[in-house]
């Protein structure tokens, strides 16, 4: 069997088949609403940061714009839609995928060492209660913590969150933040509930899917998306049937869904605030090979050692990321505390996104604190007041 020859792409096609394949190009698909946002990505990162909103919510917000956030945890949580689960990192995912992530829950059984110890019986103890009272937090388990520190697990929440490791117990909804747990054979529809897919099968699933959401990427972008090792892409991408592109600039082999090679990617572009746990961008080296940005979330960086702050959100336009900004909020208003802009033909569509996103989180008005350039700053005070008004 012959390998198909590489199919060349240039940067700006690749650039475009990436904004495609994330949905941000083209119109959005408001039928489908949020539930098509998380089938369409294959994974929506969970983080526990909230400062506009939680990333979670940022993520179809930056798709469909101004949709509810009751609405958004409604899609994800009811009718059995969705489910928690280890992939790019604590992610929801769709739960037609509960079959394909058999090869991680194997993995968990037979992991030798932990960081926790588990206490003799509390393992069953908390499967036996959740049969009799779930779906239950671990607080109502009987506490998540044996001291104050965020890391200093009581054996409950040791137990049930092995248990979810192994996908005898799954987590249904977030309350408050707080992880809901329940059974899986209550949680997850009788015909998905199995770990028969054995490991090449979850793989090739898996890879095919990321490279599906990616649109192009290479071997470390399609393992990376739901955290794969780069010998099980290895193992399976032949089979993947994704095909071998080159990409101008990139130096590295890659593959394409084939899909999104069919037609060229045509449409309006999304003008957006982006969460940095956004799938789009959630992988820097990626991120700084399509778009030429750099992009670190301080958030866990001492503060004298920021540069864009501490929650420092792209801003998405034209299929560029042309600045960033650091959000905040005070009662109404939504505060810029610092704005990095990529030139003046950024301001337009910076305030844009300054303003969208106001509104959506119902604040009236917007209140810049610093510019990096202060140049811009007049130019982006007379913009915000335009959109404003």
């Amino acid at each position: 069997m012959t390998t198909p020859r590489p199919i060349p792409l240039s940067a700006d096609d690749a650039r475009r088949i990436a904004l495609r394949a994330q949905g941000f190009l083209g119109a959005p698909d408001r039928r489908a609403g949020v539930r098509g946002v998380l089938r369409h990505l294959g994974a929506v990162q969970l983080d526990t940061i909230s400062v506009l909103a939680r990333s979670h919510e940022l993520i179809p917000y930056a798709r469909l714009g101004a949709v509810g956030r009751r609405t958004v945890d409604d899609a994800y949580w009811t009718d059995t839609h969705a489910f928690e689960y280890w992939s790019h990192a604590a992610c929801i995912l769709p739960i037609e995928e509960w079959p394909h992530f058999a090869f991680r829950r194997r993995a968990y059984r037979n992991r030798p060492h932990w960081n926790h110890e588990l206490p003799e019986g509390t393992y069953d103890q908390v499967v036996k209660q959740l049969r009799a009272e779930g779906p239950l937090t671990a607080t109502e388990l009987g506490g998540a913590k044996k001291t104050s520190e965020w890391w200093d697990w009581s054996g409950t929440k040791v137990a049930v969150e092995r248990a979810l490791m192994y996908g005898e117990v799954v987590c249904v909804e977030r309350r408050g933040w707080k992880r809901v747990y329940d059974l899986a054979e209550r949680a997850i529809p009788a015909a998905l509930l199995h770990d028969e897919l054995d490991d090449t099968e979850c793989l090739r699933r898996l890879v095919r899917l990321a490279g599906q959401s990616l649109g192009v990427g290479t071997r470390a972008d399609i393992a990376d998306y739901h955290r794969l090792k780069g010998e099980q892409f290895d193992a399976v991408v032949a089979d993947s049937g994704l095909v071998p592109v080159t990409v101008e600039g990139w130096g590295k082999p890659a593959w394409a869904d084939p899909a999104a090679l069919e037609t060229a990617p045509r449409g309006r572009h999304r003008t957006t605030l982006l969460s940095p746990f956004d799938s789009l961008i959630w992988e820097r080296a990626r991120t700084e090979r399509i778009f030429g940005f750099t992009h670190r979330l301080e958030a866990y960086v001492p503060k004298p050692k920021r540069v864009y702050g501490y929650f420092a959100m792209p801003v998405l336009a034209g299929g560029r990321l042309v600045g960033r900004v650091d959000p905040a909020r005070e009662g109404r208003t939504l505060v810029a505390k610092q704005v990095t802009l990529d030139g003046p033909k950024a301001v337009a569509a910076v305030a844009e996104a300054l303003v969208a996103a106001a509104g959506w989180v119902d604040c009236t008005d917007v209140r810049v604190e610093r510019v990096d350039a202060p140049e811009l700053r007049a130019p982006l005070t007379a913009e915000l007041a335009r959109a404003l008004a």
